[in-house]
């Protein structure tokens, strides 16, 4: 086995074992009730968005240094159409609910 594919072979692990970790600790708070409320969404939102990242450098291999501008600019474009898209869905379900009280 050469170089690279050692390098490789563990950059999957690693990113594989980080993403376990990020899928676990939500689990585990939610599982053993550890905190409520505000806390436990604030902690799956920052544990998904560090998995997205783990997800981008670990197994797609995009970084700042060797990623063309491009594809750079246009994840962040797809990444802004989410945020605009879940973050109107949610201001909508959350009015509803207003209204509907």
């Amino acid at each position: 086995m050469n170089h690279s594919a050692e390098r490789s072979v563990s950059t999957y692990l690693t990113g594989f074992v980080l993403a376990i970790i990020l899928t676990a600790i939500p689990f585990g708070i939610v599982w053993g009730g550890l905190l409520t409320g505000t806390a436990v969404y604030a902690i799956i939102a920052v544990a998904a968005i560090l998995q997205v990242l783990v997800h981008l450098v670990f197994f797609l291999h995009l970084d700042l240094k060797s990623t063309p501008a491009e594809n750079l600019f246009f994840l962040g474009f797809a990444a802004v159409l989410i945020v605009i898209m879940v973050g109107g869905s949610l201001w909508i379900m959350i009015d509803l609910h207003h209204r509907m009280m």
